[in-house]
């Protein structure tokens, strides 16, 4: 149970604070190449767009529209470097495991080259990214959004009732998405289940804002979200991680090794559907998001 007297606002602007002063904080860090910066400015981005739209209500309407488009601006050009860094890390990892009939030396060694030609293309657009005069500008809107909040009179409602109705909001969002992407044919199903894997980002997001104020109940919802949220990811990575092995099989790469490596990451993502509707149910109760 919420503290007494906090307000829902006062614990979405703890938030938004604190990640605010973590995104600020990760500029030098990004520009020096520092391992993991990338992924910690793009999390911080997600956890506030996501803050801001799940919380959106508190808002004056159309007060956070903006932030919200730059939040996603940012994250999405953070967004390709860090993913094809990963991408090559797994699948080379991956490689090295493989029978030597597959020549694993030679597999790894041409994904790692692709890595890093990779990287080496989209870390300029990074840079420019993490310099340009819209960072600056995202950066001064935090500030201003800290400074004089546009907050409804709805958000000096008690903290407790308010987190608990955001995350069943959110919950039921994720249902829907899940239950979707079950039902979906083939054609359907990855753009589906990918759908649901935000859905799910955001409720576990939703739930860990709640934490400061609600403690216990919130952290277990947290930790059913992430878990159909990891469930999810492991989904998307492996489709995506296909789809790349496919396009370099097709190139002329290692075909063989590569084609293992492509059976492979659809057994991957066949698991994790299978697995999901056992991971969706303890995340599905009612009880779940009653904070307060």
């Amino acid at each position: 149970m919420a503290k007494a007297g906090t307000t829902v606002g006062q614990v979405l602007m703890a938030r938004i604070e604190a990640q605010a002063v973590l995104l600020a904080g990760l500029d030098d860090a990004v520009r020096a190449d520092e391992p993991d910066a990338v992924h910690r400015m793009r999390v911080a981005c997600r956890r506030l767009r996501s803050a801001l739209r799940s919380f959106r209500r508190l808002f004056v309407p159309g007060a956070t529209e903006d932030l919200v488009v730059e939040l996603r601006w940012l994250a999405g050009a953070l967004g390709r470097a860090r993913d094809h860094e990963v991408l090559a890390e797994r699948l080379a990892a991956e490689a090295r495991r493989l029978p030597a009939a597959c020549e694993p030396g030679r597999v790894a060694a041409a994904l790692e080259r692709w890595g890093r030609a990779e990287y080496r293309e989209v870390r300029s657009e990074v840079v420019a990214a993490v310099d340009s005069p819209r960072r600056r500008a995202l950066g001064e809107a935090l500030a201003v959004l800290l400074a004089d909040p546009p907050l409804r009179p709805r958000a000096a409602r008690d903290a407790g009732p308010e987190l608990s109705r955001i995350a069943a909001r959110e919950q039921r969002r994720t249902a829907e998405r899940v239950r979707t992407a079950l039902a979906a044919g083939p054609e359907q199903r990855d753009h589906a289940l990918h759908q649901a894997r935000k859905a799910a980002k955001r409720a576990r997001y939703a739930g860990e804002t709640a934490v400061p104020a609600v403690g216990a109940r919130a952290e277990r919802y947290v930790r059913r979200m992430k878990a159909v949220q990891e469930a999810l990811g492991e989904h998307q990575d492996a489709v995506v991680a296909a789809g790349t092995l496919a396009a370099h099989a097709a190139d002329g790469g290692e075909p063989f090794g590569y084609g293992v490596l492509y059976g492979g990451r659809l057994a991957v993502a066949e698991a994790a559907r299978r697995r999901l509707p056992d991971v969706w149910r303890r995340a599905a109760g009612r009880k779940l998001a009653r904070f307060d």
